[in-house]
């Protein structure tokens, strides 16, 4: 189980519990995050779940695959810190992660 936040562009922060054996994207859609779009399921194919990671945490996470390289090159705002959280496990390991939402999907 982990407690992984969102923080909206507002600064308002959503803060949800997560099983493993989901994506970080799958938790946030079941929680209603708004922002996490995620419009295509989790086939990273849309780009509707980007959010950006703080420098702590990208270690921790599994590193970007081509297609998430891809699809971020279409995003706007896109950052070196951007992922999709369709591309992030859950793991005990990600307990307290806090990741912030772009203004484009807000």
């Amino acid at each position: 189980m982990a407690k992984i936040t969102f923080e909206e562009p507002s600064g308002k922060l959503h803060t949800v519990d997560m099983a493993g054996g989901q994506s970080v994207m799958e938790g946030a859609v079941k929680a209603m995050v708004e922002g996490i779009d995620a419009d295509c399921g989790g086939a990273c194919s849309c780009a509707t779940c980007m959010v950006y990671v703080a420098a702590e945490w990208e270690a921790k996470l599994p590193a970007k695959q081509s297609d998430e390289k891809q699809m971020l090159e279409f995003c706007p705002h896109v950052q070196a810190n951007s992922r999709l959280t369709c591309q992030i496990p859950v793991t005990d390991a990600l307990d307290g992660l806090t990741v912030k939402i772009p203004p484009s999907q807000h």
